[in-house]
């Protein structure tokens, strides 16, 4: 008898055919001998006593909890094919004694199975899984050769997000991509499971949405229908990596009109379902529904037949937070004409026994359990650290989104529990910036390159932040990527953006394959730290000991002068035709000058020497020069700093004239006859 009751009525994504082809279920003759040779052979164990007083049970060869009678009791199916809610119907179990001594498991009349685990709610600790059935299909004899997947690698395949904000980052980065299908918005927000109360996460586009098969294909692995290279998304697997890390449910619901006719279609994905019945392979239920113009109305769509549809619709009131036809079809009333609504549920618990996201400390964000612990401090520096976005994207999903993408399209918003995420562009926050053109040696590929603009951020060095910012194709990648490693601190304070297209990210989107390319961006990214450093250090209050020593005395009586702040200066390049604008996003002058003044080298201790680095070129300013036009640049400022407190007096002295002036006439003098 097929005891896989899964492998009958729901679609096995998993399988390299796209086609559902339901099985003929057993006839009701053989399901009742089965049943009651299995009960026979039950009787026939011998009982045994056990010190833990435990009750094992062996599953009878009966319809486990899946698979529901095609019309129970209480079930109409209308005109329309409506249903209305299923009655459950829960396996049967026969309880038998502990195995006697000398019991051989390898007898078929006495197979004994204990129940399937619960699921325990802590992610990386919910990789166990028992398999209550086995595949029959697996060894039918004549039957096709393909990949089965366990629904174990679910959970394995979703231990490639360490970081839970990374996975609703996979998320974001769909809505993102429905730009060019017409999205305006994605909207992130908490969602009350109708079933228990608790907290989930709802995601939601107006995207293009999914047509039947673009929902099974999303909801399988490997497929991917993102062959642009302004697409972020490539391989095929993150909505499943994604999904599966927040929680061990998700449902979709998804509208479509690309096939001129308006589709409706809904798929959960289920981890609970999968564990909880013991299924050995990963079966996603869905159903469909389209526009019937007749009655101005959404019926349901049978790709196959009515009980396959039934099957699956029963599942999905059994398994997802909603327990009718009606409550899944009222999840489309705020998507609109087309979109995709995503809802993540039993969210996972940390090691801690604490939901993992916090919905309740910020009404306005998303935190991470656990991961804000704040210092209490006096210490401005320490404070600055804290509340500057390198620190609180750790835990603050706003803190995060708003650097997550280097340029947010236009029209669009990113809606965070009912607030828009406001970009935050880390090039605002420099001080001295300077821009540097690098140029990878890629073989067989044509010339690329990528602008690095790098200064001290606003604060430092009272800020301990230092790092670059790396993104590819717009999606930030790694985040204040510290390539400084030192313990003098060299570098604090510096911080670097580039966006790095010529090397590819790891599959979760937060760190970059350590391909030879990669090697040499974090050599040239630590080189360029220094030479910043070496060359501005003492802007910001340390003693640069690459410069004179009457230019390093000028420097220390400048700080005395102008406090521990220092002075606003205009942006200043390396290369001279690489100006900015106000904000701060670099063009390029003619290709003559470029090819001219590209690639200066900033060492100033290096007297008259040239780099034979591969990515840069061209002519090299005499280090004495260099050194004039910072003692020049240093003397005026000094000057004008002198200027500025000389007219300060001047206006204190002046106030005071004025006092006593007005108060010698009003003295009332009269003089004597």
């Amino acid at each position: 008898m097929r005891s896989t009751a899964a492998a009958a009525d729901v679609i096995d994504l998993s399988s390299d055919d796209d086609d559902e082809v339901p099985v003929p279920s057993t006839s009701a003759a053989a399901a009742a001998a089965a049943a009651a040779a299995a009960a026979a052979a039950a009787r026939r164990v011998a009982p045994s006593t056990s010190p833990r007083d435990v009750t094992p049970y062996a599953l009878v060869d009966v319809k486990p909890a899946l698979l529901y009678p095609l019309h129970p009791p209480g079930v109409v199916v209308g005109g329309s094919g409506a249903l209305v809610p299923v009655k459950e119907e829960l396996p049967v179990l026969t309880p038998v004694p502990l195995l006697a001594a000398g019991y051989s498991p390898s007898t078929p009349s006495t197979k004994v199975a204990l129940p399937a685990p619960r699921l325990c709610r802590q992610f990386w600790k919910s990789g166990d899984y028992v398999v209550a059935q086995r595949n029959p299909d697996a060894d039918a004899p004549g039957g096709r050769n393909r990949l089965r997947i366990n629904p174990r690698f679910l959970h394995s395949n979703a231990t490639s997000h360490k970081w839970a904000f990374g996975a609703i980052a996979e998320l974001l980065d769909n809505a993102i991509d429905e730009v060019n299908t017409g999205a305006t918005f994605v909207r992130v927000d908490e969602f009350t499971n109708p079933r228990d109360g608790s907290s989930s996460l709802l995601i939601q586009d107006d995207g293009g949405g999914m047509d039947p098969e673009a929902l099974r294909r999303c909801m399988s692995f490997g497929f991917s229908d993102k062959q642009s290279d302004a697409l972020i998304g490539q391989y095929g697997n993150g909505f499943k990596t994604s999904t599966m890390r927040l929680g061990a449910d998700v449902i979709v619901f998804t509208q479509n009109q690309n096939n001129w006719v308006p589709t409706r279609s809904i798929g959960l994905l289920s981890y609970t379902f999968l564990m909880e019945t013991g299924c050995d392979d990963v079966l996603v239920p869905t159903v469909d529904y389209q526009y019937d113009i007749s009655t101005a109305s959404y019926t349901q769509m049978l790709r196959h037949d009515q009980k396959l549809f039934s099957s699956n619709l029963a599942i999905l009131l059994k398994w997802s937070p909603f327990a009718s036809e009606a409550e899944l079809l009222k999840q489309f009333d705020d998507i609109g004409e087309h979109g995709t609504k995503i809802i993540v549920f039993n969210l996972w618990f940390n090691d801690d026994g604490d939901m993992e996201l916090d919905f309740n400390s910020d009404k306005k964000d998303i935190l991470i359990t656990g991961a804000h612990r704040k210092v209490n401090t006096n210490k401005a520096d320490k404070v600055a650290t804290q509340n500057y976005v390198s620190t609180r994207l750790r835990y603050s999903l706003r803190a995060y989104t708003s650097v997550l993408y280097l340029h947010i399209p236009d029209n669009f918003r990113i809606v965070l529990r009912g607030h828009d995420v406001e970009s935050h562009n880390v090039i605002n926050d420099l001080m001295y910036p300077e821009c540097v053109l690098y140029k990878p040696q890629i073989a067989g590929l044509a010339e690329l390159s990528a602008i690095t603009t790098i200064g001290f951020v606003k604060g430092a060095p009272e800020i301990d932040v230092q790092g670059f910012n790396v993104y590819h194709k717009n999606r930030l990648i790694a985040p204040f990527w510290k390539v400084a490693n030192n313990s003098y601190g060299k570098g604090r304070g510096v911080v670097g953006i580039l966006e790095a297209n010529f090397i590819k990210p790891t599959h979760d989107k937060q760190d970059f394959e350590k391909s030879v390319l990669y090697q040499r961006l974090e050599s040239r990214l630590k080189e360029m730290t220094y030479e910043y450093w070496d060359l501005h250090c003492h802007r910001i209050g340390y003693d640069n000991k690459k410069l004179p020593k009457s230019s390093r005395a000028l420097n220390r009586a400048n700080q005395m002068n102008a406090g521990s702040s220092p002075p606003i200066v205009p942006r200043q390049l390396l290369a001279a035709d690489i100006p900015t604008s106000s904000c701060a996003v670099p063009t390029f002058m003619a290709p003559a000058l470029r090819q001219k003044q590209m690639g200066l080298k900033r060492n100033i201790d290096a007297l008259g020497s040239k780099t034979d680095s591969a990515d840069q070129d061209g002519s090299h300013l005499d280090v004495s020069q260099r050194r004039r036009c910072l003692q020049y640049e240093e003397s005026a400022k000094q000057l004008a700093l002198k200027e500025q407190k000389l007219r300060s007096q001047i206006a204190l002295e002046r106030k005071k004239y004025e006092e006593l002036l007005q108060e010698l006439r009003s003295l009332d003098v009269k003089t004597e006859k």
